[in-house]
């Protein structure tokens, strides 16, 4: 089992930035997948970025060129650097994890981008 518990989030300025982070309670290096999604009131929740077990990243097209996932293995923490926000990236962002078949969710976070 992972617990993950994250950080960071809050209410920014269009064109503004925040870094999210997510703390797992295991080694990341050993996750088969990582990832972020969000989801907006109202709306169902969607994939963000994605680093699968082979490493290889993948972004929403909504956040291309502006977000950028990444991780610390030393520190089991993963990271969404969020730059250029935009209101329209309002929304609760959760981490989630894959491993050993199952799949994990932080709490949530809100971020919250005025115009």
């Amino acid at each position: 089992q992972v617990q993950l518990v994250q950080s960071g989030g809050g209410l920014v300025q269009a064109g503004g930035s925040l870094k999210l982070s997510c703390a797992a309670s295991r080694s990341t290096f050993r996750l088969d997948a990582i990832a972020w999604y969000r989801q907006a009131a109202g709306k169902r929740r969607e994939l963000v970025a994605r680093i699968n077990a082979g490493n290889v990243i993948t972004y929403a097209d909504f956040v291309k060129g502006r977000f950028t996932i990444s991780r610390d293995n030393a520190k089991n923490t993963i990271f969404l650097q969020m730059n250029s926000l935009k209101p329209e990236d309002t929304a609760v962002y959760y981490c989630n994890v894959g491993a050993n078949g199952a799949n994990y969710w932080g709490q949530g976070t809100q971020v919250t981008v005025s115009s």
